[in-house]
Formats: structure tokens, sequence, C-alpha cells
């Protein structure tokens, strides 16, 4: 019986310890010199340090559904284009129901204004 996990087990610490590894190797071998624009937070909008009960802008919200949507479709329609002949139209007509599920989330998405950068 554990024979059958033992490759499993193996990748796993060989994963491990490479991850390891490459995060030593980036440590030590990194440029150490860490100002204050590099130590800053980016790409969330607001300061780090201001009150934590502030209202967030629903632009955010937005911008996380729109990826959703999409690595979703990307991440299903793959596996699904591979398989469809064994699906038939049964698998046809879900991956139609899926897509439009996906273009309602995508067409309310442009409505509340997600796709205009201001």
């Amino acid at each position: 019986m554990l024979e059958n996990y033992l490759p499993i087990l193996i990748f796993l610490l060989v994963g491990a310890g490479l991850g390891g590894v490459l995060l030593l190797l980036g440590f030590l071998l990194g440029r150490g010199g860490k100002d204050a624009q590099k130590l800053s937070p980016y790409e969330c909008g607001f300061e780090a340090f201001e009150d934590s009960r502030m209202k967030f802008d629903v632009r955010y919200y937005l911008v996380a559904i729109l990826f959703i949507i999409f690595d979703l479709e990307i991440a299903f329609l793959f596996p699904w284009a591979v398989a469809l002949d064994g699906l038939g139209m049964f698998g046809f007509m879900i991956m139609a129901v899926f897509l439009l599920l996906l273009v309602v989330g995508f067409i309310y998405e442009w409505k509340k204004g997600a796709l205009e950068w201001d």
C-alpha cells in the first residue's frame, strides 16, 4: 500500500526542497537595498496603516469578479473542448448553460462600469 504513495511523497519532498533552495538563493544572492518605495503597498489602492474599518471601492470587487469570470471560462473550456466527442449533445448543452451564466455576469460587470478605467 505504501509503495503506491511513495512517488507522491517523493514529488512533494523534491518540490518543497526545490522551493526552499530557490527562496534561500534569492535571499542570499539578491540585493538587500530595501527603501521606502520597495516596502510600500502597491496595487491595493489604499495605504496599509489607515483605519481598518474604511470602505472599499466597489471597483476592486468588480475587477475580481471579472477575473473569476474569465479564469473559470478558460479553465473549463479547454477540457470540455477536448472531451466534446465523448460528451455528446448533453455536454454541449451543459456548457452552453455555463457560458450563458458567465455572459450574464459579464453583462452585469459591463453595466456597472468595471470595464471603464477612469
